[in-house]
């Protein structure tokens, strides 16, 4: 349970160390951490795959910090060490090059750094340079003085204001991970309480007797104030049980929609829910997840979306899923990309894969918004209710 008290990985600053075999990469990241996150050793190649420590650095905040293999490693299973590396830029926010000018001399890597720096250009990556032997807390002081363009964007807490009542509808069945709530479910909770509100969390059959509840109390507050619910927000996949439940003058939302709007475009998501209606027997659909787990009988990615999809368009499409930091680098066979919230992926992450798709013109849009659209409710791009109501104010 010690995860629960920590910054989850997707909303760290991400920041990755790159160079060429033995230039002193690993021996950075160990005294940058203060800890033996990597193998440190003479023997060139020693780093074959991405390690990662999670850590804080001020004033930049919480941090994950990764070590990548020798970008001029050489081989068959050099160049998928190589290709390894450099899919970590898809989630970097700060690309660090090491040099050691011993090694550079030997090996002529003029090639290699033009490559990365091309590669965290077309990104728009911030990028600094260490060389061997330099000042580590002088590094340190560079390191958190950057400022990021890309600031992470509020889920709810722009939506609410002190003492608005929110409930919160978390299914609790066989996909629900044992003795607590699911990230999003987390984080959207603190944020209400960070902002002044009143979460009510329950499950859907328990919404009816809460919303009654509290319009029963409606007549306690002070006159003038709206003491009812602001909005309500409900896992995607309840959408329709919780649809039929909740008032029309109530607006309604899910945690995927508030993700997709803080972590992605949800114009973009809204315009890809509507190619559902254009899909043809025999087209592939892509189902793309930015975590890693097990999957249950009853899974949302894997079992629920395609029966949804299908019904929804009526016709014989074919599913293929993606998870955790995979993705196709060619995307042109698909029909649609349908992502998940993103909660374990970094904003950046999230808006590269939504540019690769852009690029291909392949249409992408969000489990939420997809779920919704297949319920017959309509996501706003303007508000990212699914039922505006008594709306809150825009962000």
């Amino acid at each position: 349970m010690a995860g629960l008290n920590e910054t989850p990985k997707g909303d760290r600053v991400h920041i990755a160390f790159f160079g060429l075999r033995n230039a002193g990469k690993s021996t950075l990241v160990n005294r940058l951490t203060g800890q033996d996150v990597a193998i440190v050793s003479d023997v060139a190649g020693t780093t074959t795959d991405p390690v990662s420590k999670a850590m804080e650095i001020l004033p930049l905040g919480p941090c994950l910090v990764t070590d990548t293999a020798g970008l001029d490693d050489e081989g068959p299973l050099g160049e998928m060490r190589v290709k390894k590396s450099l899919e970590v830029l898809a989630t970097t926010d700060i690309a660090v090059w090491v040099e050691d000018c011993a090694v550079a001399q030997e090996r002529d890597p003029p090639a290699v750094y033009e490559r990365f720096i091309a590669a965290c250009r077309a990104r728009d990556i911030a990028v600094l340079h260490y060389r061997r032997g330099d000042d580590v807390e002088a590094f340190r002081r560079e390191l958190a003085a950057v400022r990021l363009a890309d600031a992470p964007r509020p889920l709810v807490r722009d939506l609410v204001q002190a003492g608005d009542i929110v409930v919160c509808v978390c299914p609790i069945d066989e996909s629900a991970p044992k003795g607590r709530l699911i990230l999003p479910q987390q984080q959207v909770v603190r944020e209400l309480l960070d902002a002044g509100a009143a979460a009510l969390v329950c499950q859907p059959p328990q919404l009816k007797d809460i919303l009654a509840q509290v319009k029963r109390q409606e007549c306690r507050f002070p006159e003038g104030r709206d003491s009812g619910v602001k909005f309500v927000i409900t896992d995607s996949q309840a959408f329709k049980a919780v649809a039929a439940v909740v008032p029309p003058e109530i607006p309604l939302t899910s945690f995927s929609i508030v993700f997709a709007r803080a972590k992605g475009d949800l114009a973009a998501y809204c315009a890809g829910a509507a190619a559902l209606a254009t899909l043809k027997d025999g087209d592939r659909v892509l189902i793309s997840e930015g975590c890693t787990h097990h999957r249950q009988c009853n899974d949302i990615g894997t079992v629920k979306l395609p029966k949804w999809i299908s019904a929804k368009t009526g016709k014989e499409l074919s599913f293929e899923w993606t998870s955790g930091n995979a993705f196709p680098e060619d995307l042109s066979p698909y029909a649609l990309v349908v992502h998940c919230g993103g909660c374990m992926l970094t904003r950046r992450a999230v808006q590269a894969r939504i540019a690769r798709c852009r690029a291909a013109g392949v249409p992408i849009t969000n489990y939420g918004v997809c779920i919704a659209a297949c319920h017959g409710i309509t996501a706003s791009p303007d508000t990212c209710m699914v039922r505006e109501g008594r709306a809150p104010a825009r962000p």
